[in-house]
């Protein structure tokens, strides 16, 4: 969007992204949660802490310039994407198992506030971090954290689109438009990783976190 339309407020860039997004994550969550097997009850309280937290995120990127955040994002990005690169049985679903109580926790933790609150400030990135988040602390599959983290960012983008909204930060036409398309991705992709499995989602994260850290440097190249 701010490609397409270089005047257009970083915010309500953000807020119409937002309300495409929640469309997008709720509809690829309704489909995980009926065909893969998570503790909803467990995400209850990650997903309430996702939308306070996404909302002050928001709240942040309201009043500083999210470009701010591009150089951080790159980093841990790039951190990422070799880490899975080097490790082939990460996340797959014989690596996957139960962790400890504090590792869960703190996943958990991350996932509902860390990653949230970045999520209501900039967003690249998101989903990825919040699935690797999961399967090293939680010990989920990639399949059982992409479920998870659909759930968690429905979350996220809930909360950051109430602040955007109320701000008057959203393009409300636009954004239900995208929805539309955001849906019909989200179930074309989520019907995908639930037949082929975690080896797919893995080798999409891989190709997701390469074009990221591949925008996100022309970006901060050509400022």
């Amino acid at each position: 969007m701010l490609i397409a339309q270089p005047g257009l407020p970083t915010a309500t860039a953000l807020g119409t992204n937002k309300l495409a997004a929640v469309f997008g994550t709720a509809s690829a969550a309704w489909r995980y949660v009926r065909h893969v097997r998570i503790d909803l009850r467990r995400l209850l309280p990650v997903f309430a802490a996702a939308l306070v937290f996404s909302a002050l995120g928001a709240l942040v990127a309201i009043s500083l310039p999210t470009e701010i955040f591009t150089p951080f994002v790159l980093v841990m990005l790039v951190g990422v994407g070799l880490f899975v690169a080097l490790r082939p049985g990460f996340g797959g679903d014989l690596s996957a198992g139960p962790r400890s109580r504090l590792s869960t926790i703190a996943g958990l933790v991350i996932t509902g506030v860390v990653i949230a609150f970045y999520d209501g400030v900039m967003g690249p990135g998101t989903g990825t971090f919040l699935i690797i988040s999961l399967t090293a602390l939680v010990g989920t599959s990639f399949l059982e954290s992409s479920a998870m983290a659909k759930v968690i960012n429905t979350g996220t983008n809930l909360g950051a689109l109430t602040v955007f909204g109320l701000q008057g930060n959203v393009l409300w036409l636009l954004g239900l438009g995208l929805a539309v398309a955001n849906i019909a991705g989200a179930q074309i992709g989520s019907h995908m990783a639930i037949g082929r499995g975690s080896s797919f989602v893995r080798w999409v994260l891989l190709v997701v976190v390469v074009v990221m850290v591949g925008k996100l440097s022309y970006d901060l190249v050509t400022g």
